[in-house]
């Protein structure tokens, strides 16, 4: 995919996030977790986890060494290294399936990651939940605070995703932290001109109209005044409808009288209010809200130590293939044969990014193999790639992967495969094949275009051209085969509609002559005679398309 990656193993788990693994375990085994000490729980759970899949991380560290992979360590959250890596630039996204990534200051998270398929991955920018749903770093911490993280399953009683949001809405990106914190010391701060500009209204002294009484309207139209002034004339709203008379009000009528307005949005203001005060009481009814850790955590800068002239820097190194056979070997049981099939792909798209760092260098893939041509373009999950053939340097060219004689008798039937597109993703070879041409041996791999195009571009240039010029005899040859159809010109194709039609009234016309001269020869009985009519009558109807286009 022409990506680089970098892995980022977790370090030490923080005691917060220590307890809420504990407390996580505990809801999963059905047992209450006020009931069990977090002590206890801590110790046992950390215990039976740690020593299986602390195995099995050192496995793939040592893996991902071996393929020449960068492995980093973070402090405490991986997540928190690679928001790091990519705020400072060193990465362009974070793959990870925990959105705590955007809370770390990560730019851009991939989620769902499958390399196998037409649509990869899911891709998330920050710059797009500022811009669509307007949260920013500082806000969307707060909502982890109020609905719960990894750090506290809790968060606060009463907080669902909805009611976070727009609580934290009613504040900035620069004051919401502070915000909570004196909401948790019991000190609610006033939010009217923050409802008002969200409300884009401006009300002057909105609570003097307390006391103010409210006009009397007519029961019949609805509007300010009383019914029986209303049916002596209408009401000056009546009237600027054209009506004479009053007109009824609807069953949901609204008045838009000034009056009515300025209480409409008094309610919908103190409505507000209320909501609020509920809200900022439920978080003061929190102990220790908010957790100063959990915020110094996710706003932290430093989360793990990659500077380029430590032993941690970001390095691509060239696989170890002996010792990489040996691991395959021992821990996956696979044959050094189907091993070397399988890391070939990879040790050509490295080739390929040396030869574009360095067109002077010659270099052979995998120190047997050299770049010979490009066969074709290959669609493989809806993206384009060039087919490459891989020749065996040296005299003897008519050599494979593997040597063995078994996989020798069958390889001009798998040469005869390799050049068919396939029709079913799940058949898409995942290892080199082996193309026989003139008697000659090639590899055969899927190369990304750009790729191919930036280590050999004159190569790539002429099997364009030769596919361009192809493709132009091809449609040539196809339109000069195309004859005229009832004076139509060779350079319209009639469609199977058109086509029928004109070839179906040309042929009712010739059985139509052949039926009036059959009519008219003497001595022939009436009832032996056969036109196109008694065929109409007598014939399936898949015979008679037949018998018209015959």
């Amino acid at each position: 995919m022409g990506a680089y990656p970098v892995f980022v193993l977790d370090g030490d788990p923080s005691p917060l996030k220590k307890q809420a693994r504990v407390e996580r375990f505990l809801r999963g085994s059905g047992v209450d977790s006020s009931a069990v000490a977090a002590e206890e729980g801590e110790e046992t759970t950390s215990k039976n986890r740690n020593g299986l899949f602390a195995r099995y991380v050192h496995e793939c560290v040592e893996l991902l060494e071996l393929l020449g992979m960068p492995v980093l360590k973070a402090n405490s959250e991986a997540e928190a290294l690679c928001a790091q890596l990519n705020s400072e630039g060193h990465v362009d996204a974070c793959i990870t399936a925990d959105s705590d990534a955007f809370l770390f200051g990560a730019s851009c998270v991939i989620k769902s990651f499958k390399s196998n398929s037409k649509e990869p991955f899911e891709c998330y920018y920050m710059s797009d939940v500022e811009a669509g749903v307007g949260l920013g770093r500082k806000q969307m911490v707060a909502i982890a605070l109020l609905v719960g993280s990894d750090h506290d399953l809790g968060g606060v009683s009463g907080f669902g995703v909805d009611n976070a949001v727009r609580f934290v809405q009613l504040f900035t990106e620069e004051e919401i932290l502070d915000r909570l914190s004196e909401i948790g010391k019991g000190v609610f701060p006033v939010l009217q001109d923050t409802i008002k500009s969200r409300m884009d209204l401006q009300i002057p002294s909105l609570h003097n109209n307390l006391t103010t009484p409210r006009f009397p309207h007519c029961s019949h139209c609805g509007h300010p005044g009383s019914k029986s002034a209303h049916l002596k004339s209408a009401c000056e709203y009546c009237v600027v409808d054209g009506s004479k008379n009053c007109i009824e009000k609807p069953t949901d009528f609204k008045c838009k009288c000034p009056n009515c307005n300025m209480d409409r949005v008094f309610k919908e203001q103190k409505k507000q209010e209320n909501w609020q005060i509920k809200v900022c009481k439920k978080i003061a009814e929190e102990h220790n809200f908010p957790n100063r850790e959990i915020i110094d955590m996710y706003l932290c800068g430093n989360h793990g130590n990659h500077s380029e002239n430590s032993d941690t820097a970001i390095r691509w190194n060239k696989p170890n293939l002996d010792n990489l056979a040996d691991f395959l070997v021992y821990h996956q049981h696979w044959e050094p044969s189907y091993i070397r099939q399988r890391v070939l792909p990879m040790l050509s798209t490295i080739y390929l990014r040396e030869i574009a760092s360095s067109p002077n260098k010659s270099l052979l893939l995998h120190e047997q193999y050299e770049f010979h041509s490009i066969l074709r373009v290959k669609i493989r999950y809806g993206h384009p790639y060039f087919l490459v053939k891989w020749k065996r340097a040296g005299p003897d060219s008519n050599i494979g992967i593997d040597d063995s004689s078994n996989e020798q008798s069958g390889t001009e039937e798998s040469a005869q495969t390799v050049v068919r597109e396939s029709t079913d993703l799940l058949d898409e070879p995942e290892i080199p094949q082996i193309l026989i041409d003139d008697g000659c041996w090639y590899l055969l791999t899927d190369e990304n275009m750009e790729l191919v195009q930036a280590a050999f571009p004159k190569l790539v240039e002429r099997f364009l051209e030769e596919k361009r010029i192809k493709e132009l005899k091809s449609k040539q040859r196809k339109v000069s085969m195309t004859e005229p159809v009832d004076g139509e010109s060779n350079a319209v194709q009639l469609s199977i509609t058109q086509f029928y039609r004109s070839a179906k009234s040309s042929t009712q016309l010739k059985l139509g002559d052949n039926a009036e001269k059959s009519s008219v020869i003497e001595g022939q009985p009436k009832k032996n005679r056969k036109t196109s009519t008694d065929l109409d009558h007598t014939l399936p109807k898949s015979v008679r398309r037949r018998l018209l286009f015959d």
